[in-house]
């Protein structure tokens, strides 16, 4: 529940993580913080553009009380800026 982090689902694979970061960087680099106007205030404007790329939150059904994922799907947790504590909110609904 924070604007610089995001939850997302994806594969379980370090050469993918490590994908995502290069790709993130190379889409909203942190530097120079003068590339951006957001960053008169505080230095994480390229967080806040990883966010709006990785998305807010996700959706998994439950099946007989399980996730219910594909065989290598899992929830990830993205943190983009680090600066301040963070909170998750999970929501359940249904019947």
């Amino acid at each position: 529940m924070h604007i610089t982090s995001s939850v997302f689902i994806n594969d379980d694979e370090s050469g993918l993580h490590h994908d995502f970061e290069i790709w993130l960087e190379k889409l909203a680099p942190e530097k120079p913080y003068s590339q951006y106007r957001h960053n008169g205030y505080e230095d994480n404007a390229d967080a806040h553009l990883k966010r709006t790329v990785m998305g807010r939150e996700t959706v998994v059904a439950i099946t007989g009380g399980e996730l219910d994922f594909g065989p290598w799907e899992q929830i990830f947790y993205g943190e983009f800026d680090g600066k301040r504590r963070k909170r998750v909110l999970i929501k359940i609904i249904g019947e």
